[in-house]
């Protein structure tokens, strides 16, 4: 368990999570459909971005909500299962106020994404 939040302890939550995404029934078409065969430029783009959220570093520039508005097929199940597989993640690699601060984010994120896709949010 990491004590420290630095770029590499948010490089491996990145890493793992996004091997158990790659694997996971529900949500692998999904990110297959989206990511093809670009996953490293994927995984270096998510580290950016979550040391960004996390470590307020800045290196992320991007469009989230535009980006994830353009993927076709996603339903509330799909944010169910991607928060808990995160959650998992994040409590089994950080101390627990830290994994509580990634889940807030997480949270943050996937309600803004579910009110863009659904008008409402239903997971948090």
């Amino acid at each position: 368990m990491y004590a420290e939040l630095n770029r590499a302890s948010i490089a491996t939550l990145v890493n793992d999570f996004y091997t158990d995404i790659r694997q996971e029934a529900l949500l692998a078409p999904i990110f297959n459909g989206a990511i093809g065969g670009n996953w490293e430029p994927h995984l270096a783009r998510m580290v950016d971005f979550w040391c960004s959220v996390m470590l307020a570093s800045g290196e992320f520039k991007g469009d989230v909500y535009g980006k994830h508005m353009q993927i076709q097929g996603v339903e509330i199940e799909h944010f169910r299962r991607w928060l808990g597989l995160f959650e998992a993640h994040a409590r089994r690699l950080f101390q627990p106020a830290v994994a509580d601060e990634f889940m807030a984010a997480a949270r943050r994120i996937a309600a803004s994404l579910q009110y863009g896709y659904f008008g409402r949010v239903e997971v948090t």
